[in-house]
């Protein structure tokens, strides 16, 4: 099978260990920065890797940050117009990454939530604050991963500073719910194809609310119980991700989710669990395209 990944950067740890997997399997690899890609219609969609065309490619596995997310997923939707298969779809990766809507989603299908409100001024502030539970509460810019534009004010005071520094970017602010029991703590479930495949919880330093991996957090293996699993697997569904990474929160009421992403890194997950998820993912991904491949071409444009 010719396996396309597209990536900004062939050296990531993810797509370096997708793409050592794919090989291992046996089947042929194409790496493609998005931004170096060209879409062209005009009698079919086609795509351009430089002046090259990118013809015959049997799946597509995006790995999507936050930089340029629009464009590569306009490069996504392009390949799903070709009939290529994809993991996942451009519609659920755009979902994904909008913060807001995700949220939104998950609360319409009854999914626990943390407490949120959406600010563009810091009026009412102190009525928000007691709508979520009061202080200690987290910040948050709309637009930002790996816990960049997160912040935790302590007390009200410290509220009002943070909002009014968040709203002078210009952004759009999510105040949230601070989950008193799970501060600096975390589980990341990683779904595939209707199941959770690996979990772990990631602890942060003790100076470090934030639980991810890039800003020193530690990650153990977990097994989630089964409720847990049941909550990750209807949120990657509800935002129509076949492979995601669902973070939860752990509460004496039952898990919470805070984020779905449709790009989950892996390496602290591999280390963690002493798993190759990247040859899980890249194992579930061509089973999923040859099933699409045997569908009529109607059902998989």
């Amino acid at each position: 099978m010719r396996v396309l990944i597209l990536s900004r950067k062939r050296w990531y740890y993810s797509t370096r260990r997708l793409r050592e997997a794919a090989l291992r399997r046996g089947h042929e690899v194409v790496l493609a920065d998005p931004f170096r890609c060209v879409l062209l219609l005009d009698d079919r969609p086609r795509v351009f890797l430089g002046r090259r065309e990118i013809n015959g490619v049997d799946l597509v596995i995006p790995r999507v940050g936050t930089s340029g997310a629009d464009f590569t997923v306009a490069i996504v939707r392009h390949f799903e117009l070709m009939g290529v298969p994809v993991v996942n779809r451009g519609a659920a990766i755009a979902t994904a990454k909008d913060k807001l809507g995700t949220l939104q989603r998950l609360a319409e299908a009854g999914i626990r939530i943390p407490a949120t409100a959406v600010l563009r001024t810091s009026s009412n502030l102190d009525r928000l604050l007691r709508r979520v539970d009061g202080t200690p509460v987290i910040f948050k810019l709309l637009r930002g991963a790996q816990g960049n534009g997160v912040a935790l004010a302590e007390t009200p005071r410290a509220a009002v500073s943070v909002l009014d520094a968040l709203l002078s970017l210009g952004q759009d602010v999510l105040l949230q719910q601070c989950i008193k029991e799970s501060i600096g703590q975390d589980i990341r479930a990683l779904v595939a194809g209707g199941r959770v495949v690996a979990a772990m919880r990631r602890v942060a330093p003790e100076d470090e609310f934030r639980s991810n991996i890039h800003r020193g957090a530690v990650g153990e293996p977990v097994t989630l119980p089964p409720a847990s699993q049941r909550v990750a697997v209807a949120a990657a569904r509800v935002i129509g991700l076949d492979v995601a990474g669902v973070d939860l929160l752990e509460t004496s009421g039952g898990p919470v989710v805070l984020e779905v992403n449709a790009s989950p890194g892996f390496q602290g997950l591999e280390a963690a669990t002493g798993m190759d998820i990247a040859q899980i993912l890249v194992d579930h991904a061509v089973r999923h395209a040859r099933a699409l491949a045997r569908r009529p071409r109607a059902a998989i444009v």
